[in-house]
């Protein structure tokens, strides 16, 4: 697929490995794996990118999303945010 539009995980795949759950917005994806990481993909201003808040994103339990931002609710009830902030 196209990868501005998070067609291609080749960047990640090796990452990739016992997901439980994706989600995905107009241009990125987020995967959860079994261990509650997330590792995102496609246009970085669209989600997928969640390098500022790799280190918070520990226990995942969900992950919801807008057409362009991501919002994952941890194991504790928090919820951690990543995507575009204007739309």
């Amino acid at each position: 697929g196209v990868p501005f539009y998070g067609g291609d995980c080749s960047a990640v795949e090796d990452q990739l490995r016992n997901v439980q759950h994706i989600q995905a917005t107009a241009c990125a994806f987020a995967a959860i794996s079994a261990e509650g990481s997330v590792v995102a993909w496609g246009d970085p201003e669209w989600g997928g990118n969640c390098s500022a808040v790799q280190d918070q994103l520990n226990d995942v339990q969900q992950i919801q999303s807008t057409s362009s931002a991501f919002a994952a609710i941890l194991a504790y009830g928090s919820v951690i945010t990543w995507g575009h902030p204007n739309q």
